[in-house]
């Protein structure tokens, strides 16, 4: 037996773990719970170095790059690998069919891989929140017609997954809300006046996770979470305000689902990727794993906050966003991803992050939004519009 799988981003740092998930789970005996994984495909973007070692312990059929001198390169080297470049070669390595596809590549460059692979009838593994945030309803309707499975690797949607198959015979009508948990990142007890002087360096020392430098900015800012709650509308058929956010820095409870008759079901475990990444890879099976196992007796306890909207007020933007529908998600988003990368780049500060999304959003106001059922180009076009703005707000070009 053996299970396909193409991974995008395999040198991130989902990417990465989804190998050393793969190479655990190739250890362990054979069965028909546990198949033998075989990695066909795999993508990256600057490091190459890391891209050839995975070739050479992995052996997949086509590799993509993100710009022809790198495709040179790996031409030269590996003479019958099948060697793409670009957002070309993205996409069409997406659409080769493979059992399963791991879409771990941060943001908007997601999208078309995810929908080309859908149309190939390959389940999505899906790290990429980006995704779903922008074009939800194109692409969870796609996956509906296509009779492909979309399981989630963020930790807390993962949590929400597992504990929605103890709905019974009531299904999603005896779900009465989902609570999404934060971590609070690194700026959870700073003031307003104490985030105007924060530093990128700053914003990327997380207290509980190790992750890429978007999504760890994303969590400071409180984004992280706006942008899950919109995820988790389009995965589990949840309006917004069924979804509720509660800070709890301890990142051991990874989200919870409280149901009609008021009992409430929560995941927890230790803050690792690996075991959501397993699972996603393993559904409908549970692995077993020989990684660390939770000691409730050593936490100390557990802590609760309300999220602190009015100071990280990009989590209330996220919910604005969901609720006005359209393309004001894929404006939220793009908006966004520009602004961190802006103050990625010493180019703005912390705080101005909040202030261009939502000025990017007053901005697509002002121009129309479109109510309900964008298509891929009208999403295409708010998202670029959001960036644009952005840029042409401090001054970039």
């Amino acid at each position: 037996m053996a299970k396909t799988v193409g991974i995008l981003g395999s040198t991130g740092s989902i990417g990465t773990q989804t190998l050393s998930v793969i190479r655990e789970l190739n250890s362990r005996p054979e069965s028909a719970f546990n198949p033998h994984y075989t990695v066909k495909a795999l993508s990256c973007g600057a490091n190459i170095d890391l891209l050839m070692r995975q070739i050479d312990e992995f052996s997949p059929e086509t590799v993509c790059v993100s710009d022809g001198d790198s495709a040179k390169i790996l031409r030269k080297k590996y003479r019958k690998l099948n060697v793409l470049s670009g957002e070309d070669g993205l996409i069409s390595m997406a659409g080769e069919k493979t059992d399963m596809l791991v879409t771990a590549i941060t943001g908007m460059r997601g999208l078309r891989p995810t929908l080309k692979a859908i149309e190939s009838g390959t389940d999505i593994a899906l790290a990429n929140k980006e995704t779903l945030v922008a074009a939800g309803e194109i692409v969870m309707k796609r996956a509906k017609e296509k009779k492909v499975r979309i399981i989630p690797v963020d930790s807390e949607h993962s949590a929400v997954f597992q504990c929605l198959k103890s709905t019974f015979k009531g299904g999603k009508r005896s779900v009465g809300r989902i609570i999404l948990t934060a971590s609070g990142g690194p700026f959870r007890t700073f003031s307003e006046k104490q985030l105007l002087s924060v530093t990128a360096e700053d914003a990327l020392n997380h207290p509980t996770w190790k992750m890429g430098g978007k999504i760890t900015v994303d969590c400071a800012t409180m984004m992280n979470k706006g942008l899950e709650v919109i995820e988790a509308m389009h995965l589990f058929g949840m309006a917004p305000d069924k979804i509720d956010v509660v800070v709890h820095p301890q990142s051991i409870i990874h989200s919870m689902v409280e149901f009609t008759d008021g009992s409430v079901i929560a995941q927890l475990g230790l803050p690792d990727m690996k075991t959501p990444i397993e699972l996603a890879l393993t559904y409908p099976h549970r692995g077993l794993s020989d990684r660390d196992r939770l000691d409730l007796t050593q936490l100390g306890g557990l802590t609760f906050e309300k999220p602190r909207t009015d100071v990280f007020r990009c989590l209330s933007l996220a919910y604005d966003a969901a609720k006005k529908g359209g393309v004001m998600p894929a404006v939220l988003n793009g908006a966004n991803e520009e602004a961190v990368e802006l103050f990625l780049g010493g180019k703005i500060g912390f705080c101005d992050i909040a202030r261009l999304v939502e000025g990017a959003m007053s901005d697509r106001i002002s121009g129309g939004v479109c109510a309900a059922g964008p298509d891929l180009d009208a999403v295409l076009e708010a998202d670029g519009r959001a960036r644009d703005y952005v840029r042409r707000s401090v001054n970039c070009p």
